[in-house]
């Protein structure tokens, strides 16, 4: 019996090694950025060739022709989604500390107006280009502005029914938004603003991340308890549902590789699955990237992944303002990490 366990163990830890080694993306760059404070979403302009990068209480831009920081967007206090629209000039930014949307001008970085007034907690937000609106989700109880994209108008109010996270669309005037509260990932119009459908994402909770392959009509919903759930977005019935790292924000597809890769941050990694065809998926492998690594973008043009994080120190004392603490963050460590094939 020992014997046996041994071998087992052996097998095993030969299998995950094999794995790590499979996966087929390695660092690229390492892009400095430097400065003290958070982070969530970042956002390729393949158009402007940019890279937007939420950082506390501003926006960095960095030149991907150049890889370095070119430029700042300050006052965007809690700062958590940016999306561009290029035939517009102009890129919106949502601001969860303030409520706000700021508008800036892609050419000069500067604002465009004052700062629009959102729905509670606004965190992803997305530009549509079949309706030329884009969309504020809100993370706290699912009014969710909507703006006309050339001019920054209020539309509307979209109301969702749960906390929002991660769009996606079909580019045929239909959207789709995990609901992290209620562990479903919901279709609704553009136009017309009205849900089309919901599904479970169970065993799947509080879903983050999602990707999306409109040639399969596959949803990607990454969730907090390690499970990546893939969803048929016409029928609304579960495909597939498999494991991946601790503390995925973000998901991604590709399909030029057939890939599906969510960024774990509490694990380090990236997990790369394989769409060997839509109704089967195999994960290649979990490749280390850096701790606290969390959300990722991908670039349409070159197919590079990229994320971001920092150095932790150590770990304030409980409060009764903040009885859960986050790791302190060591200032001037911020960087983006590139990957590729």
């Amino acid at each position: 019996m020992k014997k046996l366990l041994i071998f087992a163990l052996f097998a095993c830890s030969r299998g995950a090694a094999q794995a790590q080694q499979s996966t087929p993306y390695h660092l690229l760059n390492t892009i400095t950025i430097g400065g003290e404070g958070g982070w969530d979403y970042l956002t390729v302009d393949p158009a402007g060739e940019r890279l937007y990068v939420s950082h506390g209480t501003q926006v960095e831009v960095v030149d991907l022709k150049t890889r370095k920081l070119i430029g700042t967007i300050p006052n965007t206090p809690g700062v958590h989604g940016i999306e561009v629209v290029p035939g517009a000039g102009r890129g919106y930014i949502t601001c969860g500390r303030s409520n706000t949307c700021v508008v800036f001008d892609l050419k000069t970085l500067k604002p465009i107006g004052a700062p629009i007034p959102t729905g509670p907690k606004p965190d992803a937000l997305f530009y549509d280009a079949f309706s030329k609106r884009v969309f504020l989700f809100s993370n706290d109880g699912g009014k969710s502005t909507v703006l006309d994209a050339a001019t920054g108008a209020v539309l509307g109010t979209a109301e969702l029914g749960g906390d929002v996270e991660a769009p996606a669309t079909d580019g045929r005037g239909t959207l789709f938004v995990n609901l992290e509260d209620k562990g479903e990932v919901i279709a609704f119009d553009a136009q017309t603003l009205a849900v089309k459908k919901r599904s479970s994402l169970a065993p799947g909770e509080e879903p983050t991340g999602l990707g999306y392959d409109p040639k399969a009509s596959r949803l990607f919903s990454a969730c907090a308890n390690e499970k990546l759930v893939v969803t048929d977005s016409q029928t609304g019935k579960q495909v597939a549902v498999l494991p991946i790292g601790k503390g995925a924000d973000g998901a991604v597809f590709d399909p030029i590789t057939g890939n599906v890769i969510t960024s774990n941050g509490a694990s380090g990694t990236f997990t790369v699955i394989h769409q060997d065809s839509p109704t089967k998926y195999r994960v290649v492998g979990n490749m280390p990237t850096a701790r606290g690594a969390r959300t990722l973008t991908l670039d349409p043009k070159t197919h590079h992944l990229f994320t971001c994080t920092a150095d932790y120190g150590p770990t304030p004392a409980p409060t009764a303002e903040n009885p859960r603490p986050r790791p302190s963050i060591v200032p001037g460590t911020f960087r983006v990490l590139e990957y590729g094939r």
